[in-house]
């Protein structure tokens, strides 16, 4: 498959302005002509590798921000919008949606806010005999959605709170939970909750039937809501949530992104993933986390100037719904429904305690692996229930050789690679024999005299 080509004029307009220079004096840095950049910065010719290179050793510019995922989260989400059948007049080029996601990303976002209020609308009236009588319905994004979208879009790395994260780990010694520094005093009781902190006797509890791992974390999170309570605040108030409760919510999610960081620093987590070439048990064992928190943890990796393997993290439950997701790769989640059926991470509950590797194909034809377990987490008693969920941590195949999974795998016929999708009803491919709805893009036909796979054929 061709190298894909490399459009980034947003980027190189802000590369400009930040350096106070006109687009004359840029060329000249550049090495290039003053039409040429013009035509760079409108998305009308791709970067070239000498532009590249010229960035980097004039201005030291992080040349991996040029691939930063937040256009391709944008044209996968307005791609999945279009697909709704409102849209079914509408032919979009796939071109149009990455110059839209490009030189217009506000414009695109403005785009799917309002096709998110009018499907939450068109849902509600559709349920209407359930909400009548009831109070005018709220067409802001519910706060979990606004949360999740916000982690979403920053890449799911937040600067300030991961260094504030590795600084604090560089002040204890050894495991924070026999640290002797702390604020407060630490007490394990048998009972729940899993955490509880009182602010009166300054005491916090945890729970002595959780794992060693799930005690560092909730510790740690507890250690951020009181020592970075300043450092959080004052990043909630630059995300501008619609709602307290979108707020309040974002606050635990920042305590949490805390509470990883400070258990896997930045750069020995990284030095450490690198050597041990992501082995997830071996990264486990070395800082005192579970597998899916290092599993998370990788998929944060996204620091300007240091960045790990980009990585795709998601965790399902048993119905299949996601209950996490971020992507630092082309392969961008659904927003509505379940992942694709044929993706492994669905098999990974049939297996409990192995991983599972798989090769796989998005319709973009961008080849992965993807590697799947369950991560089960008991109650701490007979009586309690147990919570199962499945994980999957992947990467594009150009990384694989980072990764002591793929050793054995490569290299791979085209035959290897199975063919998943999205979402299936965004998903163009005819004969799938896991569909369970029609494609909304596509047009079907139906033979009463005939019966394949499916009950109708897509066109």
């Amino acid at each position: 498959m061709a190298p894909r080509k490399l459009y980034a004029g947003s980027k190189l307009r802000e590369l400009r302005t930040r350096m106070s220079l006109t687009q004359k004096a840029f060329a000249e840095k550049l090495g290039v002509s003053l039409p040429y950049l013009n035509q760079m910065e409108n998305n009308n010719r791709p970067v070239s590798t000498s532009v590249v290179l010229a960035m980097a050793s004039e201005f030291g510019f992080d040349v991996t921000e040029l691939s930063t995922g937040d256009a391709e989260r944008m044209v996968a989400d307005m791609r999945e919008a279009l697909s709704d059948p409102v849209f079914s007049e509408i032919d979009t080029p796939l071109a149009d949606l990455r110059l839209a996601a490009s030189n217009a990303p506000s414009l695109s976002r403005a785009f799917l806010e309002l096709h998110r209020a009018y499907r939450q609308t068109h849902e509600r009236l559709a349920s209407l005999d359930e909400v009548l009588g009831q109070e005018a319905t709220n067409l802001q994004a519910s706060p979990w959605e606004e949360v999740r979208d916000f982690f979403h879009y920053c890449d799911n790395y937040i600067d300030p709170v991961d260094r504030a994260a590795e600084r604090f780990a560089a002040s204890v010694d050894g495991d924070v939970l026999r640290a002797r520094n702390l604020d407060f005093t630490l007490h394990f009781s048998g009972k729940k909750p899993l955490r509880a902190y009182d602010p009166d006797a300054n005491i916090l509890t945890l729970s002595a039937s959780a794992a060693p791992s799930t005690q560092r974390f909730q510790l740690l999170h507890q250690i951020a809501l009181l020592e970075q309570n300043e450092l959080l605040e004052a990043t909630l108030d630059l995300a501008r949530f619609q709602t307290d409760a979108a707020r309040h919510i974002a606050k635990i999610g920042l305590a949490n992104y805390f509470a990883g960081a400070a258990l896997m620093p930045y750069a020995r987590f990284l030095e450490a993933a690198t050597e041990t070439r992501h082995d997830l048990e071996q990264l486990a064992d070395r800082f005192g986390a579970s597998i899916e928190q290092v599993a998370h943890r990788l998929s944060t990796l996204q620091r300007p100037g240091a960045k790990g393997v980009p990585f795709f993290f998601v965790r399902v439950d048993q119905a299949g719904t996601i209950t996490k997701r971020h992507s630092a790769t082309r392969l961008q989640f659904a927003r509505f429904g379940g992942p694709c059926p044929l993706w492994n991470v669905h098999r990974a509950f049939e297996t409990p305690g192995r991983f599972l590797r798989q090769l796989a194909e998005t319709p973009d034809g961008v080849r992965y692996i993807s590697i799947a377990r369950d991560v089960s987490k008991p109650g701490g008693s007979f009586a309690a229930p147990t919570r199962r969920f499945a994980i999957a941590l992947g990467c594009e195949i150009t990384h694989a050789g980072a990764l002591v999974y793929a050793d054995d795998l490569m290299p791979a016929t085209p035959q290897a690679y199975e063919p998943i999708g999205i979402s299936c009803r965004i998903c163009p491919r005819r004969d799938c024999h896991q569909r369970s709805v029609p494609p909304l893009e596509s047009k079907l036909s139906v033979d009463h005299n005939q019966r394949g796979t499916l009950p109708y054929k897509v066109e």
